[in-house]
């Protein structure tokens, strides 16, 4: 059963979600981004556990809150792990009145036909099973989507939309999300093709039950506004894509009904060796742009 304060949050508040659900591929990356270096640390282990000090530094920051952000992914590990000394989940929503997702892919597919397909997930039922026992609310998983190939996007759609609604089925809300490629020679294409296939999708899905889209920001703004409109559908957010933030906010300022669910963006300014207060309003300022993209449009 879906939480309802938690649905009309997410249907209806002003603000973004935060994406704070970087995996192990992306996570070396993102260490250094915060200024931790590949020599820092040795071993996974080492390397989830300083991920974590930092999302958790996000999380317990005093503008981390449902007042501008109003949903936050979490990585697996994340949501196993703990937030002023609570479970994330439980934190985010019951002292920070953030709605929590978590991210359940585990990677992708090699490419064919322009797309990248979600890799198997053998043991989704069980992660579902525990995700609600934890108080989440919603699923992402991503794929990609390279060129302007309609057997191939149709094929991304599918597999999106197949999986969403086993995770419908056990009372979560999925987010949806066929990332276009910033860097896609036929990005606009590629888009009016995506755009279709998730009409066709959403139209087939059963009168009540509703997803949630997380699609790059673009060429064409407002290209979404079908979906903004769509009655089976939550919310449509938007990720940076590699965009930087100041780049992302002004795209995203022109897409009337879309709001931000960055990552990078969200975290390009912050490091490790920040005093608390410098990092406390460098998140403040970030969050605050965001939020103004988000919810003021050109």
């Amino acid at each position: 059963m879906v939480d309802a304060a938690m649905m009309a949050q997410m249907a209806g508040r002003e603000g973004f979600i935060a994406a704070l659900d970087q995996s192990g591929g992306s996570t070396p990356g993102a260490l250094r981004n915060y200024g931790i270096a590949d020599t820092d640390y040795s071993g996974e282990e080492a390397m989830f556990r300083l991920m974590h000090e930092m999302r958790v530094r996000i999380m317990t920051a005093p503008a981390f809150s449902g007042d501008k952000v109003i949903g936050a992914i979490l990585f697996e590990k994340t949501m196993d792990g703990e937030a002023g000394g609570k479970p994330v989940p439980a934190f985010l929503w019951e002292d920070r009145g953030v709605v929590p997702f978590l991210k359940v892919d585990k990677g992708l597919a090699g490419e064919e036909n322009g797309v990248q397909l979600l890799k198997p997930m053998p043991e989704l039922d069980g992660l579902l099973a525990r995700a609600v026992k934890k108080g989440i609310f919603g699923t992402k998983m991503r794929s990609v989507i390279g060129h302007a190939d309609r057997a191939g996007i149709a094929a991304v759609v599918k597999q999106q939309f197949e999986i969403g609604r086993r995770i419908l089925a056990q009372g979560l809300v999925p987010i949806i999300e066929p990332e276009v490629s910033i860097k896609s020679p036929t990005k606009a294409q590629a888009e009016t093709i995506l755009l279709e296939a998730i009409l066709q999708e959403l139209d087939a899905l059963p009168a009540g039950e509703r997803v949630m889209l997380k699609l790059t920001l673009p060429t064409v703004a407002d290209l979404y506004e079908p979906l903004v409109a769509h009655a089976a559908v939550v919310r449509v957010v938007a990720l940076s894509g590699g965009y930087s933030r100041a780049e992302a906010c002004e795209k995203l300022s022109r897409n009337h009904g879309m709001i931000a669910s960055f990552s990078r963006a969200l975290t390009e300014d912050l490091k490790a060796t920040m005093s608390k207060a410098a990092f406390d309003a460098s998140l403040a300022g970030t969050i605050d742009e965001i939020y103004r993209a988000s919810v003021v449009k050109a």
